[in-house]
């Protein structure tokens, strides 16, 4: 193990139908626009209201990481730290980017926007890092 190991959380944004292929296709796509292996991944993250529903279970699964609900006071802890600002998604969660607000959340206080938030048809992602060397 060097000291250059990073944590790499993909939070998710997503309508309730969404499908796991969805989301596992825009994941690798945000992997493949910030030139990261699929091994790169850790985590995926998503709105504790959203992470029960089987596709993000499905989809971490297909993608083998672990899967994590952000409670709304984490995710409008992360707020001040977004770049992407939809007023669909201020006026549903109060924070411009469920997405992002997620990925910067489960990384933690120290960690950095790496890929701000893409979408597709049902879904959006945004990719955070997490320096874990020391």
């Amino acid at each position: 193990m060097g000291g250059d190991e990073a944590m790499i959380v993909a939070g998710l944004g997503f309508r309730r139908g969404v499908a796991a292929g969805e989301i596992v296709a825009l994941v690798e796509e945000a992997l493949e626009r910030a030139a990261l292996a699929r091994e790169a991944l850790t985590t995926l993250a998503t709105l504790d209201a959203l992470a029960d529903l089987p596709a993000f279970a499905a989809a971490a699964r297909t993608l083998a990481v672990t899967a994590i609900p952000v409670e709304k006071s984490r995710l409008s802890a992360a707020a001040a730290r977004i770049r992407t600002r939809s007023a669909r998604s201020i006026a549903a969660h109060g924070v411009g980017s469920v997405a992002e607000a997620a990925a910067l959340a489960a990384a933690g206080p120290g960690a950095a926007l790496i890929l701000d938030r893409i979408a597709s048809p049902s879904a959006t992602c945004a990719l955070a890092r997490l320096e874990t060397g020391s």
